[in-house]
Formats: structure tokens, sequence, C-alpha cells
């Protein structure tokens, strides 16, 4: 069946189901949520912290990294409620809520995970409450740090791909209720990668499960992204000598900047639009002897494939928009490295061929991009029908990186577009936008100005009614801002005005360009 229709059938599900019922009584202790009755679910603990107290779970052999035992000192003291839900006979989801003690801002703010999730989110809960919310997360029903958990356990797969953060939705709720005597005014979500999947999925699937969502680089059509995956990664590995080693990258990342950034007017090192840039890798190619500097003939038609359309072996069709776009190059490793990703190849091991044995060589690109979008097509939650989350006021604000390693950049655009055709253009603005950020690699870092305050922008979004006419965002380096500039409601672009700083954002508008 396909995702759309997944999606509709889920959504009128979750609008027939029973609603729990919440509390309107008097605030309660944070030790007497314990006895608290939930739908599918019961709270193990509810214990109440103090001021820094937090210490974080650890996998064996495993440290707290430096970032994360830093926020952990700054917290607040907060209740800290601990739930296991159990929805089928095979799921066992652990779910944490945080409720700070004081100075809560009246909302609630959950959050995503990364990867096969796996783990609560720790430190994306820390920031949350940081900012005022009760806050929520879920290791999305299993333990394991990869895709072993769905080996034999389709329930379990069920719970990854959606029902977990239903679960934890619906629950989260309820608790934040009884807490504090009154539900919470607000309602948001914010996640980057799976926590931007997760994000469209609740959306599409869970209509009424959140007020607002902030969704990062979200992997789109999941079965199909991991197949492309696999398909580049063979190309890329087609001969002995196709092979691109990483001491190349910067040398093709500096051709492709030499090509087209200063079409925006600005000599930056950030490609403002890719889509719009034309660099052909040959540019570089050896002219004598190969080198670190150069490409061969054979890497040259590579470093083609990498910006291209990933398509059918047999059938010439087009399986997947550019999973790379210009500026992408540093990073290139990621997809063609010596290994195809692990997502990827964990996918059709665990969820395809059902064999641990399994190895990426026995990848058939002619073949196996069908088996996966049947055998994964439980991964592909986020439907393009988002009107049952517009009609009740919801908002989406989509962000991707132009220069993201890992989940295309196209996979935004091409989500955000369906959704409009969908809606309407009446929805943009108001009900959804995206943000592109020209240099920002995966959900954070590169040369961009990947700085930025997601929860700030949808906030004044939910109060003033219209998506932000941009957002300015930064650029950090050793701890302090050397560059801001605006990200523009896609498809603006930001462009120089021709007077000031090309550090600072008043320097630029959105502009639609030619």
């Amino acid at each position: 069946m396909p995702s759309s229709r997944v999606a509709g059938v889920t959504v009128l599900l979750a609008l027939l189901a029973p609603v729990q019922q919440r509390s309107a009584a008097a605030p309660a202790s944070c030790g007497n949520l314990s006895s608290l009755r939930l739908q599918n679910a019961t709270v193990t603990a509810a214990t109440e912290v103090a001021a820094g107290a937090f210490a974080p779970p650890t996998a064996p052999g495993r440290g707290v990294a430096p970032a994360l035992a830093k926020a952990m000192v700054a917290l607040r003291p907060f209740c800290r409620v601990a739930i296991t839900s159990k929805p089928s006979a095979d799921s066992d989801i652990k779910i944490e809520v945080w409720l700070p003690a004081r100075n809560w801002n009246g909302k609630l703010q959950a959050v995503g995970n990364g990867g096969w999730a796996g783990t609560i989110s720790y430190p994306a809960m820390a920031a949350a409450m940081a900012g005022g919310y009760a806050t929520a997360s879920t290791d999305s029903g299993h333990t394991t740090a990869g895709a072993s958990f769905a080996l034999g356990h389709p329930e379990k797969l069920v719970d990854y791909a959606h029902r977990s953060l239903h679960e934890m939705a619906v629950n989260a709720k309820v608790i934040v209720d009884s807490y504090y005597g009154k539900p919470a005014t607000a309602s948001v979500w914010n996640g980057c990668s799976t926590g931007g999947n997760q994000g469209l999925t609740l959306a599409s699937m869970y209509p009424r499960d959140f007020d607002a969502i902030v969704a990062g680089a979200p992997p789109d059509v999941r079965s199909r992204v991991h197949g492309s995956r696999l398909v580049l990664h063979r190309i890329v590995h087609r001969s002995a000598g196709s092979y691109i080693p990483p001491e190349k990258y910067p040398a093709i990342h500096q051709a492709a900047l030499d090509a087209c950034d200063l079409k925006d007017g600005v000599k930056d090192g950030v490609i403002e639009n890719p889509p719009s840039c034309r660099f052909d890798p040959k540019v570089i190619q050896c002219s004598g002897a190969d080198g670190p500097s150069c490409l061969t003939a054979e890497q040259v038609e590579t470093a083609r494939a990498m910006y291209a359309d990933i398509k059918h072996p047999k059938t010439g069709q087009v399986l997947y928009t550019p999973l790379l776009q210009p500026g992408s190059e540093l990073l290139w490793g990621t997809l063609a490295g010596p290994q195809p990703f692990s997502n990827a190849s964990e996918t059709y091991k665990y969820l395809v061929a059902k064999d641990e044995g399994w190895d990426s060589s026995r990848f058939d690109a002619a073949t196996d991009v069908e088996k996966m979008d049947s055998a994964a097509a439980v991964l592909n939650t986020a439907g393009d029908n988002l009107k049952p989350f517009f009609a009740r006021g919801g908002k989406l604000l989509m962000y991707h990186g132009w220069s993201d390693q890992q989940n295309p950049a196209s996979t935004s655009v091409g989500y955000f577009t369906r959704v409009v055709n969908a809606a309407g253009k009446g929805a943009v603005g108001k009900s959804i936008q995206l943000y592109m950020v020209p240099g920002m690699t995966h959900c954070q870092g590169g040369a961009g100005t990947d700085t930025f305050d997601k929860v700030a922008a949808i906030e004044e979004w939910m109060a003033k009614g219209a998506a932000p006419a941009q957002i300015v965002a930064s650029h950090v380096t050793d701890g302090k801002v050397d560059r801001t500039r605006p990200l523009c409601p896609y498809p603006q672009v930001a462009a120089y005005k021709g007077s000031g700083s090309t550090d600072e954002a008043s320097s630029f508008a959105c502009r639609t360009p030619q």
C-alpha cells in the first residue's frame, strides 16, 4: 500500500481512538505520578531531581560526552518520570518526561532521535528544559545501536517507525496535565535527521499530537533513500580505478567553489543556491600524472555521478534526485567511502535479506532497490497529505543544509513541494515553510551559517500567525560569531544588497532567484 494511503488510514484510526482522560484538578506531587493510570503504559519511576544532580545513564564502556555533562550540571530542579509503553505484545517502549519544578513556560517540547534511535535523547531534553519547557523523549522501542532489533520483531519495527512517537505524545500530555494541574498551552516537536522524519510522520499520521513541528534534514521515503545510497556506492566502486580517495575531496570542493561561489555576488566559501551551480568536475581532470589535486578520467565520471540523479541500471528510471549537491565534497566519504552508509546497509541486512551474515557486496542494483521498497515500506511514514494537521492550525517548519552529506537536501525540497501541491499554495507561510541553509552539512556544521534558534522561530510563527520572513543564523568559530546571514523561505535566497559587510545579515535581503 502506498505510504500516503497508510498515513491516511493511520490518521483516521488515531482520530477514532478513545481519548485518554486528562486531569484538570490540583497539581500532583512528583512521587504521586507513579500511581497514574495510563493507556498501554505504566509509570515505572517518578523522582525529584535537584539542580545539577542528574547523571544520564551510559552504555557499558562508554562515558558521558563533555558537552552533555556540562548541560546536565546546568539543569534546573525537575521531576523525572519514566514510562514503559506496551501497545503490542512485543513492545517495550521507554519514555521519559521531564517537568521543571519552577519557571515552567506552560508548554511541552518533545524531542527527536537520530539514526536507528535506541536511546532517550538526553542532550535535546536538557536543551528544551533550559528554555523553560516540559520535555519528553522516547528510545523508540529498543536499545540497540543499529537495526538488529527488527530481525524477527515486526511489532518493534512498527514502534520505531511511528507508534512510539504517538505513545510518547499521548502519555507525556497526561503527565504534564497531572503534575501542573492544567494542560500545556502548546505542544511542540523538535527533531533533525531521524528526528526530522519523525516530525513529518507525526504531522501526517498523528495530526492531533502536536501544535507545531520543527523538522530538520528528514530522510523522506526512507526505503528509497536507503536503496539509492547503495546504488550510488556501487557506482563509486564500479571498477578498481573509479573510487575517489578522500585526499582529493579538497581539490573537487575548491573547483566547485571556483565555479559557483561568486554567483551570489559574494566570495565567501559558500554556494548560496547549489541547484543553479553548473559545475563539471572535468575541469580538474589530470593532464599528466595522477595526484591529489586532479581526477583521473574514471574519477571524473564518479564525481559527475555524485551530483546526478540516481537511475535504475536496467530501466534508466530516476530512482532519486541527486543525493549530493555542489558544496558537499569535503564529506563525500559518508556515502562514497570504502563501505556503504551503515543505515542503508543495515536496512537491507535486517529488513530485506533478514540475514545477519548479509554483506553489501551482494547488493544487486538491478533487482534490490525494488526489494528494499517492498520490505522496508514500513519506514515510509511521512505522508504528503497534511490537511488534517493544517486544519487544526498546525505549523510545520522545515530546514535542511544544502551541503548535507547524509540525507539529500533535495528530499526536503521534494517533500515541501508535494505537500504544497496537495494542500494548496495558501498553506505556504501559514501552515508550512522550508528554510534551506547554504553551506550547512547534516543538521549542523560546515562553512555556512548553521547556528540558529529553530524553536524561537516556530514560537514567533505561532504568536504572529505567519512564518518568519527570514531567520538570522550565525557561523561560529572557536566560540565566537564570525558571520551572520538570513535564512530565507524557500525558494528565496539571500542576496547581497551591494553595500555593507558581507559578514552581516543586514547586508542581505531574501529574493527569489532568476
